[in-house]
């Protein structure tokens, strides 16, 4: 091949990586057409006011710079919730077997609440004629709550948590037997003062609804169940737990709070 060749060759390459460097640009290609040439060389007779603080490339940063404030989170509790079951409340104008009552409370650090829970609980119901039982006990849990919205002004809440729970409660059972022979006999069998724990893992909602008045409500599966051992009888129902047979159970609560504030609260915190 001739040099004439190689030169055109080589003249050709160069033009075809050029067009694909331009391809690549195409900013820099339409501010090359578009930016018209200034026929006259900028004046220089305006100086900056010697007044007028300079900045880097000759601009001013004041203006243009963002906000860069960052409001960190703050830990230290702002109020105090209190409140109780209104489900717990209602229950006994529609179900003749409850009777009970439970209050709630939680303390807010940024978006972590403790919470407690205390409560009372009593039933009663009779087996075709045959056996009567009855029990009654106290509850408590204490547990942490994680809200997940963090940017509501208003501080509502959607939590889930974990709860630790007990219950120290007494029950009966009267038991009737009739026979043509021996005719009629009862049975009384008792358990007394006797302690039970389980773990709840709950969800759920707070909403503001006037000034200091909120509503929400807990869901909570309840599991891990354990008692203590009673020879006279098992226990069937624990108070705050459910049926003690079941090996997991449902809750719900629907609850109305009254919130106590402790100090001013802070502004939402900022994240970069």
């Amino acid at each position: 091949m001739s040099s004439r060749a190689n030169i055109s060759l080589l003249f050709g390459l160069v033009l075809a990586a050029a067009s694909v460097v331009q391809a690549q640009d195409p900013k820099k290609t339409q501010d090359s057409k578009t930016t018209p040439a200034s026929k006259n060389p900028p004046s220089t007779s305006a100086q900056p006011s010697k007044n007028t603080p300079a900045s880097k490339n000759g601009k001013d940063t004041k203006s243009t710079e963002p906000d860069t404030t960052i409001i960190k989170p703050s830990y230290l509790p702002t109020g105090v919730r209190v409140g109780t079951d209104l489900i717990s409340l209602i229950r006994p104008s529609f179900d003749d077997t409850f009777k009970g009552w439970e209050i709630n409370a939680d303390v807010d650090f940024y978006r972590y609440f403790l919470a407690l829970d205390y409560g009372h609980w009593e039933r009663e119901w009779e087996s075709e004629g045959q056996a009567k039982y009855s029990n009654s006990g106290d509850y408590w849990r204490v547990g942490a709550d994680v809200n997940f919205l963090k940017k509501d002004p208003d501080r509502n809440m959607f939590f889930l948590g974990l709860r630790y729970a007990r219950s120290k409660f007494s029950e009966q059972m009267l038991v009737t037997s009739t026979d043509p022979v021996f005719g009629t006999d009862s049975d009384l069998l008792r358990n007394d003062n006797v302690p039970a724990s389980w773990v709840e893992v709950t969800t759920g909602l707070r909403v503001k609804i006037w000034k200091i008045f909120w509503l929400g409500y807990t869901a909570r599966l309840k599991f891990g169940l354990n008692m203590a051992d009673t020879p006279e009888m098992k226990p069937s129902d624990v108070p705050g737990y459910g049926r003690a047979d079941k090996d997991s159970y449902w809750g719900f609560n629907y609850q109305l709070f009254i919130r106590i504030p402790t100090r001013k609260t802070p502004p939402l915190p900022t994240f970069k």
